[in-house]
């Protein structure tokens, strides 16, 4: 095929796109019957030609325009703590025991399993089943299930008080510091031997949600500790820990006053593990004297006498509620996110793979180096033959 000439740009071949001397466009269809017969297109009809990162005027409004349409298509979504109350709607039947006021969704999973529950006359032993409010007729233990007024109580809980609904050597509740007009239950615990501020609701969601680790509010406690508290104590306790339940740290720690035997101090934790800060002082060599919880998220126990109770208001549900949708955002961002499978996953997996050959390549040449240096134990025979006294040698004797 004959080479085409450019005789309008000698030496210089047209960039891909021009028309170079009314010639037509490089790769364009050759002209049919059709088009020749067509009117030529005016000067006003051409296409313009755009120029990179430059615009018109009066028409720069387009980009920002069309950026603010796609931002009012994001919308956030809303909270789950925000959201409006479900209660009348068709929902699991673990969570509608909860919003009833018999315990947790962990123990009301626990009376679903133990056959105790009823729905239509027939015993509901699966986990999830949905059941509506309005048409179902549920039982727990016999007791038709009614809807509750949600109350919401602020108890400064004694020393030698249980944080829980049932004990069968029938020692003092937390419950029994409250009326018992509603059937109520505490949100999380504290030993025996503590005391300070508790939470007491049958708002199963708002219990589930301030006691469940992914959610991680914060409670502040106050402690007093036998001894001083050192530094290296301090920067052990903030960078954890290993206990029998596994690694623990605490969020914060400080201390309030120092005085000869004892140390007080304010310590801060976002998940609460069964007498996790007695036990982590107890790895760092330290007795505790005296703990009593101060704060729960926004929630303080301020002037609260010991051993009584007071209604929380509605701002301060409300305020609880914005402290769980915020604690539970800053987990998600302190949570590192696993690398998504297939993406260098291969590479790494070899490149392990040919670490550990070698590190057991040089570990077996280091055992045969070392049985290659062994001398073998010979034992050395030094034979010398006696000599007689005529001057010959005796190499036996009688």
């Amino acid at each position: 095929m004959p080479r085409r000439s450019y005789k309008n740009s000698p030496g210089k071949k047209p960039s891909v796109g021009k028309r170079t001397g009314g010639k037509p466009k490089r790769g364009a269809r050759k002209p049919t019957a059709k088009t020749t017969q067509s009117e030529p297109k005016s000067q006003s009809s051409a296409p313009k030609k755009r120029t990179a990162g430059k615009r018109t005027a009066g028409k720069g409004t387009a980009g920002k325009d069309a950026a603010k349409r796609t931002a009012t298509k994001r919308t956030r979504r809303t909270p789950a703590a925000a959201t409006t109350s479900t209660r009348d709607q068709p929902q699991r039947l673990q969570r509608l025991l909860a919003a009833a006021g018999f315990g947790s969704r962990r123990q009301c999973e626990s009376l679903i399993e133990e056959g105790r529950v009823e729905v239509d006359g027939e015993i509901a032993s699966e986990l999830g089943t949905v059941v509506d409010p309005k048409s179902s007729k549920v039982l727990v233990d016999g007791v038709p299930l009614r809807q509750q007024k949600l109350v919401y109580y602020a108890v400064n809980k004694p020393t030698g008080f249980l944080s829980t609904n049932a004990d069968p050597r029938g020692r003092q509740r937390v419950i029994d510091l409250v009326p018992n007009s509603e059937r109520v239950f505490p949100v999380g615990r504290l030993d025996q031997s503590s005391q300070g501020l508790m939470l007491l609701t049958n708002d199963g969601d708002l219990a589930q949600q301030l006691s469940h680790p992914k959610y991680g509010v914060r409670k502040v406690y106050r402690v007093t500790v036998a001894g001083k508290i050192d530094g290296e104590t301090m920067r052990s306790m903030r960078k954890g820990i290993y206990i029998s339940d596994g690694f623990v740290r605490v969020e914060g720690a400080k201390i309030v006053k120092s005085r000869a035997r004892a140390t007080e101090m304010e310590i801060t934790l976002r998940e609460g593990k069964n007498r996790e800060i007695r036990r982590i002082l107890a790895r760092l060599g330290h007795k505790v004297q005296t703990l009593r919880r101060i704060a729960i998220g926004p929630l303080r126990i301020g002037d609260l006498p010991v051993g009584a109770h007071r209604v929380l208001s509605r701002d301060e549900v409300s305020r609880l509620r914005k402290a769980i949708e915020h604690s539970r955002e800053e987990v998600a961002e302190e949570t590192p996110r696993r690398r998504p499978a297939g993406k260098g996953t291969k590479k790494r997996s070899a490149k392990k793979k040919s670490t550990g050959k070698r590190r057991r390549a040089e570990s077996r040449s280091d055992v045969t180096a070392r049985r290659t240096s062994r001398k073998p134990a010979t034992t050395k025979f030094s034979f010398k033959p006696k000599k007689s006294d005529e001057g010959g040698s005796i190499i036996g004797g009688d």
